[in-house]
Order: structure tokens, then C-alpha cells, then sequence
């Protein structure tokens, strides 16, 4: 789940990274989202075969998940986080993946409702990293825990 990612390659990028891990649904949260030719460009296509529902509300998407049973995790670098690579997922239990907007992570308020938040640890000067190439960590981790 997309916290207000805007920019259009890094949604193209979300859509290709989607297809290689299986990502069941996307979903891209908030009230500045279209698809264009930006986001096509970098997609490879790929935005005509998985599935993504473009939301307004994304808290309403995490109560909505919730609801279903769906663990929340978010990917956000915080003094309470936690290291991805630390964390055992739960391979019994559907998950969704929440990532925050390119300049300002993913929101407090979600932060709040999410149940468990994992950080990449970092080991150069900058402190963040793009969140295509976090995402992808992630799902990595991820996969790589529950096929194993």
C-alpha cells in the first residue's frame, strides 16, 4: 500500500516490482494519483495485469485490511522501528506492506494503526533511501523468509 507516493517513475517502478514479488494487489493512496504516460514508461507494461485500486483514503484502506485480517507493516525508519532483518514474518497470516511518500514517509497517523514498523538498516551517511529500492528490499526479506 502506497502512502501518497506521487511521483510517476516511482510508481511505474512500484507496478514492475509488484509483478516480480506477486504482490496480490497494489494499492496507491492518495488524492493526487493518476496514471499517465510517466508512469507507463517506466511500468513496462505492467500496470495492464496487476491488479491496483487508487484510493483517496488510505487509512480507510488499512481499516479495511484490517478488517480482513491482514497484519500491517510499515516500512518507515523511526526510533521505535524495527530492523527488517531482524523481524521474522509470519508465514500463516496475509500481510500488507505500507510505504510513505518520497519526501515524507509514511504518515502518522497510519504509522499509529500499523502493527509492527521495520526500518532497512543503513550503513552509509545518507539516511534514507528511494523508496522503489526500499520497497524492494523489503519484499525481498520478505519472500526470501516465507519460501525458505
Amino acid at each position: 500500500m502506497c502512502d501518497n507516493i506521487t511521483n510517476a517513475p516511482n510508481i511505474g517502478s512500484l507496478f514492475r516490482t509488484s509483478d516480480a514479488f506477486g504482490i496480490e494487489k497494489l494499492f496507491l493512496c492518495g488524492e493526487q494519483i493518476s496514471l499517465g504516460r510517466k508512469i507507463t514508461k517506466t511500468s513496462r507494461a505492467t500496470e495492464n495485469y496487476i491488479t491496483y485500486d487508487i484510493v483517496d483514503d488510505a487509512l480507510k484502506v488499512i481499516y479495511d485490511l484490517k478488517a480482513l485480517g491482514y497484519i500491517i507493516i510499515a516500512l518507515e525508519i523511526t526510533d521505535q522501528s524495527k530492523a527488517i532483518s531482524s523481524y521474522t514474518f509470519p508465514k500463516d497470516q496475509n500481510i500488507a506492506l505500507v510505504i510513505g511518500a518520497e519526501n515524507f514517509g509514511v504518515s502518522d497517523a497510519i504509522l499509529k494503526q500499523s502493527d509492527v514498523v521495520l526500518h532497512i538498516d543503513m550503513f552509509g551517511q545518507n539516511s534514507s533511501m528511494n523508496v522503489v529500492q526500499a520497497t524492494t528490499i523489503a519484499l525481498y526479506e520478505m519472500t526470501r523468509q516465507m519460501w525458505s
